[in-house]
């Protein structure tokens, strides 16, 4: 999943990201028109009344593009996996000599072994962690491009379809504003396929992204791929009358 940092961006950009689109299209409409100059998007004008839902992160992560480029951030970073697991192993494989043989070393070797461990262990966290956060920090770099390009399709599907309001789900309730929504009201599917035909990027090969990470140790959840939001309704009961 994404990070509480990335979701807030996210959800900072979509906001802009939608004003300035709408702002862009009112402006088109209020200047002079001219020969052969496209016509503004119904979206610029709209009047719908009807409330909508979609799931950002869903939408983001299940367009062709995001497949594709969440699939290459993983591969990358699977060099750097490799490496934190091997470190691991050699931390485990000292805690093992420790174990098995602490009782025979003198003391100065037994509190260098234990130092070695220590030391080993600090700088693996450490790894880890900076490695984590340069793999969310990328995350969230493919994701808010993806958005800006998104948010235009977002807009003008709502218009052409009634929509007056559109609320973002991807944090289910009590973390998000949505305590239940019907599938008829949710745009991310659509919304996914208008922008796969927009972005032209043909979908990955069936497995080539959202497959389960092999490696399952602690020193590979740094590059870790984010799971992808299921762009479904909230499960979550309302509450009773």
């Amino acid at each position: 999943m994404m990070s509480k940092f990335a979701r807030i961006s996210l959800a900072m950009l979509f906001s802009l990201s939608l004003s300035a689109v709408a702002q862009t299209q009112t402006a088109a409409n209020n200047a002079a028109p001219t020969p052969n100059a496209p016509s503004a998007t119904p979206a610029a004008t709209a009047t719908g009344t009807k409330v909508g839902t979609i799931n950002i992160e869903g939408a983001i992560f299940a367009s062709n593009e995001g497949r594709r480029d969440f699939d290459a951030l993983q591969k990358k970073f699977e060099p750097k996996q490799t490496e934190l697991k091997s470190q691991n192993d050699e931390i485990e494989g000292l805690k093992k000599q420790l174990t098995t043989q602490g009782d025979k070393m003198n003391d100065d070797a037994k509190a260098n072994l234990e130092k070695q461990i220590a030391g080993k262990q600090k700088a693996l966290e450490r790894s880890m962690q900076d490695t984590r956060e340069e793999f969310q920090s990328q995350q969230g770099e493919i994701a808010q491009r993806i958005l800006a390009k998104m948010a235009p399709v977002i807009v003008k599907y709502s218009g052409d379809n009634g929509f007056g309001v559109i609320i973002d789900t991807s944090q289910p309730w009590p973390q998000g504003p949505v305590v239940w929504y019907g599938q008829a009201v949710d745009i991310t599917q659509p919304v996914v396929e208008a922008y796969n035909v927009q972005s032209g990027v043909a979908a990955p090969p069936a497995g080539a992204a959202g497959a389960k990470p092999g490696a399952t140790t602690r020193p590979a959840a740094p590059a870790t791929k984010p799971a992808i939001p299921a762009a479904k309704p909230a499960t979550t009961t309302p509450p009773k009358q």
